[in-house]
Formats: C-alpha cells, sequence, structure tokens
C-alpha cells in the first residue's frame, strides 16, 4: 500500500511488507520472492530517482551534468614562493605561516621586507633558457 504525501511517496514497513517464514518455503517459491523482491527495488529506485530529478539532484553527488569534488582545483600545486627568508627559506604565502616568519614578525619586521622580487626571477629564467 503507498500513502501519498504531496507527491511524495511514503512505504510503511507494516504496510509494505508482510511477515513471512523463509524457513517453510520451497526453493521454487523463494526464487519467486527474490523476483518480486527485486521488482519492487526497481520500481522504487526509478520513483526515488524521478523525486531527485525534479529537485535537481543526480545519485553521486552530479548537478546539471557536473561532477562536483569538495576539493579546489588549485589543491596539491606547486607555486613559486613569494617569501623569503634570510638563511634562505622560502614560503609561497600559503597555509600557515612559517616559523621563521613568524618569529620574525615577532621581533618587528613586517611581511612586505621578505616579499621575493618579481624581476630578479624572471631575469634568472631568461639566462637559463639562453644557455
Amino acid at each position: 500500500m503507498r500513502v501519498k504525501v504531496d507527491q511524495s511517496i511514503i512505504f510503511p514497513l507494516e504496510l509494505a511488507m508482510a511477515k513471512v517464514n523463509l524457513s517453510n518455503m520451497t526453493v521454487d517459491s523463494l526464487m519467486e520472492l527474490r523476483q518480486r523482491v527485486d521488482k519492487a527495488l526497481l520500481e522504487r529506485r526509478a520513483e526515488m530517482e524521478k523525486q531527485l530529478a525534479r529537485m535537481d539532484v543526480v545519485p553521486g553527488g552530479e548537478r546539471d551534468g557536473r561532477r562536483r569534488r569538495g576539493t579546489s582545483a588549485l589543491r596539491g600545486r606547486k607555486i613559486a614562493a613569494k617569501y623569503r627568508g634570510p638563511p634562505g627559506e622560502t614560503w609561497a604565502g600559503r597555509g600557515a605561516k612559517p616559523r621563521w616568519l613568524v618569529s620574525a614578525i615577532k621581533e618587528g619586521k613586517r611581511l612586505d621586507e621578505f616579499l621575493i622580487d618579481k624581476s630578479e626571477t624572471k631575469k634568472r629564467q631568461k639566462t637559463r633558457s639562453k644557455r
């Protein structure tokens, strides 16, 4: 028995399945029961997918034909360093500040003082490409 509420279908467990003693059933009747259960599950799945399609949600986390990920497209990619410390340590500016930078800022230095000059790196790249 199906109960319709606001165009959604609810299957109460008491109404949807009768209590059956499986140990007294023959193999043929068990196979028939299995086929009926499979058919009922396929129908239920089709109904659920229709409801999800109406809500613009597709199983598997897809929306509008696109796969959504929980991570950024830039995650894991290497980027050039933006800051360089006196001993030569570098930091790209992502994530937590490194210890050497935190201690230097506590000593009174500014973050701008550790910026790497981009014009120098471009000159180095040009000289490397000529070799």
